[in-house]
């Protein structure tokens, strides 16, 4: 089955967050009109993308006429009345978190700190997206749910763990929406999905209730059409609970994406991490992820390749994920109904915690300090030849996104190898608690969408976001829709 054929969206598909948000506070439409819209969308496209696991249409109505009020009364908050989705690993009071699994869950009592400010904002939550079980994988399937379909191509996925985010923005049925990236979960589906996808630093979008989700390996982020869509949703949910243990300083994403982020010195990155795997980018991906290295080059940047020194990262990696894995598996009220490979990662976190995890933990500031070196010479190893980059370009994914299915049936071993060949870029980052972003980089000759990651040291948000901006503006990467939502 085709994308084009088979997404189900030929409902007009909506403006970008910002355009929607300047048309409801000018008085060019209502809430109420663009909240309509969007659950018909969601419900058109749900036989065969997938992409929500809960709908709050009556709620996200009532909301949406209570913002109309508001706006008529003369109120304006950025998002006010603009219809958004939220991943299903995030809290919103009344509906249950399920994140993947099968079961009768609780509902919850509270909303997320995400999701409260993103309330406060104004914006209008229509519905909570798919996620592959737990997070743990960069495909959308599970026998709770189904599969969730890549609106470029619904033979194929759009990756994971946030592929009905994903799915959702790029078939056009909400403008914006969140996810959430423990180990490339925002970045995967914006690369397999032709999206903005932004993985902020640690502590800049609140994961409460948790206070340090998967051991600090996971934070929320947005996924756009656009830079400055995906800044704004991140300036709209960027700040801390009071229990929060990582507390950056605050940024101005919008105005990031407005400023010219001057001439900088980026370094390429073929070689992923040490993985066993022997994984190398596919030759359309490194023609994809080449051409934008040289976008870069024409518009003025130094780039030129290097090695970052990795080191065993994934030593601190793997306990802290089978760790995070396991605290969350151990509160499902029916662990029978878990994958298989849930309750091996169970297994496995349960075996690596404590004084395990500890010690990963305690790797990560050698871990800054070395990886570091690329972009600060002076705090690394003496000699080791880097000349101080400002940015970090690689590949998101070493694959184009994979069909539907190709994960079915193996063994979590089998699995993990497969999930590693295909992703081996972006986990990393996450270690080190630094930001990424993935920005479209063209396609296969198939059609099917990949990105590349710009990465930066420590809170480095403001440059990414300035340079994907003027790389989306020499690219314009956001006039290209998938096939039945243009």
């Amino acid at each position: 089955m085709s994308s084009a054929q088979s997404t189900g969206t030929d409902v007009e598909a909506p403006a970008g967050l910002a355009d929607s948000a300047r048309a409801l506070a000018d008085g060019r439409t209502t809430a109420t009109r663009l909240v309509t819209e969007a659950l018909a969308r969601i419900e058109a496209s749900q036989g065969t993308l997938n992409a929500f696991r809960h709908l709050r249409a009556t709620a996200a109505l009532a909301e949406a006429s209570e913002a109309d009020r508001r706006l008529a009364a003369g109120e304006r908050l950025p998002l006010l009345g603009v219809p958004v989705a939220v991943k299903d690993d995030t809290d919103v009071a009344g509906m249950p978190t399920h994140f993947g699994c099968a079961g009768e869950l609780p509902a919850a009592t509270a909303d997320s700190e995400a999701v409260r400010r993103l309330r406060a904002a104004g914006a209008v939550i229509v519905g909570k997206t798919n996620s592959c079980e737990l997070g743990q994988w960069p495909f959308t399937e599970g026998a709770a749910f189904g599969a969730t379909r890549n609106p470029w191509n619904t033979d194929h996925t759009p990756g994971g763990s946030s592929g009905g985010s994903a799915a959702a923005v790029a078939a056009g049925l909400v403008p914006a929406a969140l996810g959430s990236d423990g180990a490339g979960s925002v970045r995967i589906p914006a690369a397999w999905t032709h999206l903005v996808g932004i993985k902020p630093q640690r502590g800049r979008i609140s994961v409460h209730p948790h206070s340090d989700a998967f051991q600090g390996l996971t934070v929320n982020g947005p996924l756009a059409r656009t830079v400055a869509d995906a800044a704004l949703l991140l300036d709209a949910v960027a700040g801390a609970h009071p229990e929060d243990p990582h507390r950056p300083p605050p940024v101005d994403a919008s105005a990031a994406a407005r400023r010219d982020p001057g001439r900088l010195r980026i370094a390429l990155a073929w070689r992923p991490p040490l993985t066993l795997t022997g994984t190398a980018p596919h030759p359309d991906v490194r023609r994809a992820v080449t051409e934008l290295a040289e976008a870069l080059a024409r518009l003025g940047h130094h780039v030129e390749e290097a090695r970052p020194r990795y080191g065993l990262i994934g030593l601190g990696f793997l306990p802290r994920a089978t760790a995070g894995i396991a605290e969350l598996a151990a509160l499902h009220p029916e662990p029978a109904l878990l994958d298989p490979r849930t309750r091996s990662a169970l297994r496995t976190g349960t075996r690596l915690g404590g004084r395990v995890v500890r010690a990963a933990r305690e790797r990560e500031v050698r871990q800054h300090r070395r990886i570091g070196a690329l972009f600060h010479p002076a705090r690394g190893r003496a000699g080791s030849g880097y000349p101080g980059f400002d940015v970090l370009l690689t590949p998101t994914t070493a694959l184009p996104p994979p069909r539907i299915g190709r994960f079915d049936g193996l063994s979590a071993w089998r699995t993990d190898v497969a999930i590693t060949e295909a992703c081996p870029y972006a986990w990393p980052w996450n270690v080190l608690g630094w930001p990424g972003i993935n920005v479209p980089a063209g396609f296969t000759p198939d059609g099917l969408p990949v990105g590349a990651q710009l990465l930066g040291p420590s809170r480095s948000e403001e440059r990414l976001i300035s340079l994907a901006a003027q790389l989306e503006a020499d690219r314009r990467w956001y006039e290209h829709r998938p096939p039945a939502t243009r």
